[in-house]
């Protein structure tokens, strides 16, 4: 104990002599240290915490799926999850869910209007998860019958955010716009449950279903493993009853799909967590490369003070240990640093961070955090100081203490420090390239074309009372009277219905026609098309070129023919190489198809998801014959669009009682959401990859301002003997280039190698996209001959008396 005292007496002293190499080398390792951590508390978050519930890994959901058609979440009817339950042998427990996720509604909550994110399910479903409330109670298969009192289970988000975590939640009443139901809240479950995605509150399918859409119910089914049995049991009962005799022929196609909940609940953010944690792991090992490097060229000019010890007495083993204890003081206080850098990391993440991002209440410094900055610090004082101490140990002391210099490095010493430099530089270019993809990719993406004019367009929700509006009918007469009121207010331009939200994917509305002409397997076999419902000048709000044909008139209304437009895509799908003007679709079963004649051809645009044009039909809405009517308003303003939202909430008041406008929005605030994961990722690259050059940088600068000092009296006899200040100066700077080239070659090879794992991040960007590589190689090169060109600007002022003097 001591002796472990002396030698970090020892090291404090040795350090206090060299301030700048000890702030260098501590800066160094928090940043490598900090990122890390920050890194590890968020992929512990998100990828490494268990779901709150019981034995997360029995958990499936099971879909219907046909890959070739891009169909990959195919929903089952009440009925069908009743007879799967019946049959099933390799499911324990079965409960179902919602096929359209947690849907944004309307509620009166003190009187006052706002949106809760609503998931119906069976009654079994909590008890299928084995997730236990923290307050108050789950729901019951008691709550999932018709006639049933409804009630509502809150998540644990918002109990916390909408209800201030108060204990008197139990009991509170939430009125449902729509319908005027009043629920009672009868319990919060545990942090972490977010399935399905964004819920606010789970409500039991059945008590919240009115009989007369009890038809339209759409399922998903989550069970739980029976014992012995694997998803793959699952997904072939699925796919056996999908193909059972007397099927409907539409969905012999289908094919079973099981699907894990914990791939569920945390989406797509698992391969960007994978992608940071292997760049912070680079940067990391950049890091310890860069300290190691520090310390070996700072022992390399402390042989002779070694040798001095030698020659007192002390053993190897003793100056590896007080080399050690030294490395050891810098370690340390890079980590302690290096939780300030973690802690203001993970808030800056926070913050940037997309809403819908999965746990993001739960991302925090955490004594799991803690526990990993300790080890990550473990880990890295492995990786940089150990080597160095033995090196620096391993002097032959006749051959120093012979030696008339103060440096006593040879070839082989050089040849370590400049490996370790051409490794910094080819780890550098790795995380370097990934930045430059996710960034070219996010560009693409923010820049793609939508095929519509966003500018000065506001979206808005509107809320129906459906004991006023309970038919189609009233719905339609409702717009109708409601759509030329708002096109008058002053500033508004055009006003259409549009069935959902932007970028709302899965929640809008879909169907797969046939062509007349189509035999039944044909037919089957057509895509599913996004489906829209608009009024005459939808086209001319969103500024969607009518290609061929026409759009709609005010005389597409009930009692004319019926009519369609598609889009290009459709077109070409239903009737290659044909015009398509003049064809028929067929909707609905066959005793009350609909025969639509295609009147007009549109692009393919970018509403329902941003990175795909999807291939469109659309309807007239004085034609509908859709059980529904869209409830979205899209307004083309002439000014700024938030300026008419108080007009619209006025003129809807007064014209249609028992309609509220809940939100508008700009168009562009819609994009945040397609856009913020990418961004997110592309932002967080950078900064890994900022500081992966910026140390290469330093390692680099200080290995060639360690060549400069070792070789000065070589650059001074060269400079004796004719050499120019200018070609010393050259000498200098080739050696650096020759090593960033070396390191960016190696770079290049494990970029093209590392890189394809982006694949699934990236949009319209190829994972070895040539203008990104050779623009990231230019840019590393660059900044290594500007780190290159200080030492060699050095090498030019040495005079060659001095030189020849030296020691």
């Amino acid at each position: 104990m001591e002796s472990l005292r002396q030698n970090v007496r020892v090291g404090i002293r040795s350090l206090r002599r060299a301030p700048g190499f000890a702030l260098i080398a501590t800066l160094t390792l928090a940043l490598g240290i900090g990122l890390s951590t920050a890194v590890f508390t968020v992929a512990n978050a998100l990828l490494l915490r268990r779901l709150p519930v019981q034995d997360q890994d029995r958990l499936v959901v099971l879909t219907g799926q046909i890959p070739a058609r891009g169909i990959d979440n195919w929903p089952l009817g009440a009925e069908d999850v009743r007879e799967l339950r019946r049959r099933t042998r390799s499911l324990a427990q079965v409960a179902s869910v919602s096929y359209y996720g947690a849907t944004p509604l309307p509620v009166l909550d003190g009187g006052e209007l706002s949106r809760l994110r609503r998931s119906l399910v069976s009654g079994e479903f909590f008890g299928v998860l084995g997730a236990e409330p923290v307050l108050g109670r789950a729901l019951r298969p008691e709550d999932d019958v018709r006639g049933a009192a409804p009630v509502l289970v809150l998540s644990h988000r918002a109990w916390r955010e909408r209800f201030g975590g108060a204990a008197d939640v139990l009991g509170r009443r939430i009125v449902m716009h729509g319908d005027g139901v009043a629920y009672t809240v009868v319990g919060v479950m545990p942090q972490g449950l977010d399935y399905p995605r964004g819920t606010d509150a789970w409500a039991a399918v059945l008590a919240a279903t009115p009989e007369r859409e009890a038809q339209f119910i759409a399922l998903n089914v989550i069970g739980r493993l029976a014992p012995g049995a694997t998803p793959a049991h699952a997904r072939d009962e699925l796919t056996a009853y999908y193909q059972r005799e007397g099927a409907p022929p539409p969905l012999r196609d289908l094919r079973g799909s099981a699907r894990p909940l914990p791939e569920l609940v945390l989406g797509d953010t698992r391969p960007a967590v994978l992608v940071f944690a292997a760049a912070s792991a680079l940067l990391l090992l950049i890091t310890c490369i860069n300290v190691a490097n520090l310390l070996l060229v700072r022992g390399l000019g402390r042989v002779r003070e070694v040798a001095v010890r030698a020659a007192l007495g002390a053993r190897r083993g003793q100056v590896v240990a007080q080399l050690l204890a030294e490395h050891a003081l810098l370690a340390v206080a890079g980590g302690v640093l290096g939780l300030l850098v973690a802690a203001g990391a993970v808030r800056a993440f926070v913050a940037l961070a997309p809403s819908g991002l999965p746990r993001l209440d739960e991302i925090q410094l955490d004594a799991a955090a803690l526990a990993a900055a300790v080890g990550i610090t473990g880990v890295a004082m492995l990786l940089f100081a150990l080597a160095p101490a033995v090196v620096t140990a391993r002097v032959e002391l006749p051959q120093v203490l012979r030696s008339g210099t103060r440096q006593s490095a040879g070839r082989r010493s050089r040849l370590v420090t400049e490996a370790l430099v051409v490794g910094q530089v080819a780890l550098a270019l790795v995380v370097l390239s990934a930045a430059g993809l996710l960034a070219r990719s996010f560009v693409r993406l923010e820049r793609t074309e939508l095929s519509f004019d966003p500018a000065r367009l506001l979206v808005g929700e509107l809320a129906l009372r459906y004991d006023r509006y309970d038919t189609p009918a009233k719905q339609r007469a409702m717009l109708e009277r409601l759509l030329p009121q708002l096109e008058e207010i002053p500033g508004v331009r055009a006003v259409s219905p549009v069935v959902a939200a932007p970028f709302s994917g899965t929640h809008g509305w879909d169907g797969r026609p046939a062509a007349e002409g189509q035999s039944p397997e044909e037919a089957s076999a057509n895509p599913m098309l996004n489906m829209e419902v608009v009024a005459p000048n939808y086209f001319g709000t969103f500024g969607i070129p009518v290609l061929r044909g026409r759009g709609f008139t005010d005389e597409d209304r009930e009692g004319a023919p019926a009519v369609v437009v598609v889009s290009q895509s459709t077109a070409r799908q239903y009737w290659p190489g044909q015009a398509p003007l003049g064809k028929r679709l067929l909707m609905g079963p066959p005793s009350a198809q609909q025969r639509l004649t295609v009147v007009g051809v549109v692009p393919d645009t970018r509403y329902r998801d941003l990175r795909e044009a999807r291939a469109s039909i659309y309807f007239p809405l004085r034609q509908s014959f859709f059980p529904f009517v869209p409830t979205t308003l899209a307004v083309r303003t002439s000014a700024a669009p938030a300026a008419v939202a108080p007009a619209l909430r006025r003129v809807i008041g007064e014209t249609a009682p028992g309609v509220a406008l809940v939100s508008t929005a700009p168009f562009e605030s819609f994009l945040d959401g397609p856009l913020a994961q990418p961004r997110l990722n592309a932002l967080l690259l950078a900064v890994f990859a900022v500081a992966a050059v910026a140390l290469a940088a330093v390692g680099l600068f200080g290995v060639m301002a360690t060549m400069v000092r070792q070789r000065t009296r070589e650059l001074g006899v060269r400079m004796a003997l004719g050499a120019t200040a200018a070609d010393v100066g050259r000498l200098v700077l080739r050696r650096g280039m020759v090593l960033a080239t070396a390191g960016t070659a190696l770079g290049l090879l494990g970029a093209l190698a590392a890189n394809r794992v982006l694949a699934a991040m990236l949009f319209e960007v190829s994972p070895t996209d040539a203008p990104t590589l050779a623009a990231v190689a230019t840019l590393l090169l660059g900044v290594a001959a500007l780190a290159s060109l200080v030492p060699a600007w050095s090498s030019t002022r040495i005079e060659p008396v001095v030189a020849l003097r030296y020691e």
